[in-house]
């Protein structure tokens, strides 16, 4: 995977930095940290610059949050209560006022959450589907996503224009930094389901 992204941005510049993080955003086991360190790398001995690789990444960043907001607003909330309420859906055990719970909490705190979930791997691309099922003001969406985005983009290519040649010390430390969100996620996860059934079942027994 590695090899190939190099590959790519080596014979494309800005173009391959743009769609390689694109396809990122729909498809998050794509390394976003490889794409952003070596295009900060290769500002160091190519006619890129950083500016350009920011710009380049951010623009694919967008583009690729736009594409799974459309999925989410696809799979609506009315959708998904149609789901819950058929017999597959009943082992989930969820009610449709749950959906309307959720709905409501991405309405008041769905800015916040675009913004910081774009600094957290695998689930910085995600969180736009949520974003699109509870449909949130594409204004906002995409303000804040192109925030979260430009941070997160700027702070790894800068990285890899400073490390240069050693850019792949820095993939390391986020492969690191990934696995520990990504176990932290799911242990709040199975906590977070935890508490929700033992309050639904507190709730059925009044």
């Amino acid at each position: 995977m590695q090899e190939m992204i190099i590959e790519i941005m080596n014979n494309f510049g800005y173009l391959g930095v743009f769609l390689l993080i694109a396809i990122e955003n729909v498809f998050p086991p794509i390394p976003s940290e490889v794409i952003l360190l070596f295009g900060g790398f290769m500002t160091t001995f190519s006619d890129m610059n950083i500016v350009g690789v920011i710009i380049a990444s951010t623009l694919g960043s967008i583009l690729g949050a736009i594409v799974l907001y459309y999925i989410g607003k696809i799979l609506n909330k009315e959708r998904l209560k149609k789901i819950i309420t058929s017999k597959p859906g009943k082992i989930l055990r969820l009610k449709p006022e749950d959906i309307d719970k959720a709905d409501n909490w991405f309405d008041t705190k769905g800015n916040k959450t675009v913004f910081f979930c774009r600094f957290v791997p695998i689930i910085r691309s995600l969180i736009s589907i949520p974003a699109g099922m509870s449909e949130m003001p594409m204004k906002k969406f995409l303000i804040y996503t192109t925030a979260g985005s430009l941070i997160w983009n700027a702070a790894l290519t800068i990285a890899g224009s400073i490390v240069g040649e050693n850019w792949t010390s820095i993939v390391d430390i986020m492969d690191q930094y990934s696995h520990i969100i990504l176990v932290l996620l799911i242990i709040i996860f199975i906590v977070a389901v935890a508490v929700f059934y033992k309050k639904r079942k507190k709730i059925n027994a009044k």
